[in-house]
């Protein structure tokens, strides 16, 4: 399992450098440079004035040297001064030495945040704690519902329970996000007045549980009917067992049979599941955030997007590159866990 993991590990190393090699050319196209240009001078800036902004903040710098720079391998160089030939930092708002330095994703630092006039860190992570709380209670609120409404539904296949909880678990799997938050939306804070407006937004104030409310029933309830569908069909599988036979003839109770040899064989393919569930969730608060106005990491990945924010931009790409990677790793190796066959290969 060791070795498993190092192997994993190394794998998840160079993916990572090779997505994040292409994210970092993409964002740092030439009309997403003129863009950043335009948004930190003037619209009516002449083309010479910004070409000196990008020169003059190391944008026109060789591809592989501002890689390696953003990766921390290489010295990161201050601006000269063409007038008075003093080094001065490329943003002052981020506090950077006016002179060489390594500074990139290996010393910690992310970057300046061009549209926030803060560094990437001071953006980055209090916007993951907000949205890893909110994932925290969709998780909460999805796996428990899912888990009990799939093995409901797959111990008698078939039956009246089966095809009620088969047909909301479609119902709920086709609606989209963008969807049942808005019809979440008028049920409980226009028709009813539950929530005042309150869930409509996440401010400075801080999070309370009706900022909660609205974007957590909506991600969760299109989680839950697809995760439900899995358990289920796993579940029927499991039931139709000749090791579940053996133990009806031998005089144990159904609900016996279920607790004791169906579950754990049916939890395996639910459990890979759910652990993929985590980078969805990742890109599903973006829907979910910018609707209501929840500030977290979605919201955060769409604010540097429509700003042109590079270095944020680019960490926010690291970020979900990250979980994407490290929770398929989980998922495989709770899987080797709950399957013996998988450990004895």
């Amino acid at each position: 399992m060791l070795a498993f993991i190092l192997r994993r590990l190394g794998t998840m190393l160079v993916t990572m450098l090779c997505l994040t090699m292409v994210v970092f050319f993409m964002v740092n196209l030439e009309p997403n440079l003129k863009k950043l240009a335009i948004s930190q001078l003037d619209m009516r800036s002449p083309p010479e004035q910004l070409e000196s902004w990008l020169v003059k903040n190391g944008y026109r710098q060789n591809f592989f040297v501002r890689y390696g720079q953003w990766i921390g391998v290489i010295r990161k160089q201050p601006n000269v001064d063409p007038e008075t030939g003093k080094a001065t930092p490329r943003f002052s708002f981020c506090n950077e030495p006016a002179e060489p330095y390594f500074g990139g994703i290996l010393q910690g630092d992310f970057g300046c945040s061009t549209k926030f006039k803060t560094t990437v860190s001071a953006k980055l992570w209090p916007a993951l704690g907000a949205t890893g709380i909110l994932m925290f209670w969709v998780m909460v609120t999805m796996v428990p519902i899912s888990l009990l409404v799939g093995i409901l539904a797959g111990m008698r296949e078939g039956s009246r329970t089966d095809r009620s909880l088969s047909v909301a678990s479609i119902a709920t799997t086709a609606t989209p996000e963008y969807v049942s938050g808005v019809i979440f939306t008028v049920i409980f804070a226009s028709w009813l007045g539950w929530l005042n407006g309150s869930a409509a937004s996440a401010t400075s104030q801080g999070i309370t549980f009706y900022n909660f409310t609205l974007p957590v029933m909506t991600m969760a309830v299109y989680g839950i009917g697809y995760i439900a569908r899995m358990t289920r069909a796993s579940m029927v599988e499991v039931m139709t067992q000749q090791y579940i036979r053996t133990a009806r003839l031998k005089g144990l109770s159904f609900s016996g049979v279920v607790i004791k040899h169906a579950l754990r064989n049916a939890l395996i393919a639910p459990f890979t599941v759910i652990m993929l569930q985590f980078p969805w969730l990742l890109t599903g608060v973006v829907i979910v955030e910018t609707m209501f106005r929840y500030q977290g990491f979605g919201f955060t990945l769409v604010e540097a997007a429509g700003n042109n924010d590079i270095d944020l931009l680019l960490g926010c790409s690291l970020v979900s590159v990250f979980v994407v990677l490290f929770t398929q790793l989980i998922s495989d190796v709770g899987y080797a866990y709950l399957n013996p066959r998988i450990r004895v290969q």
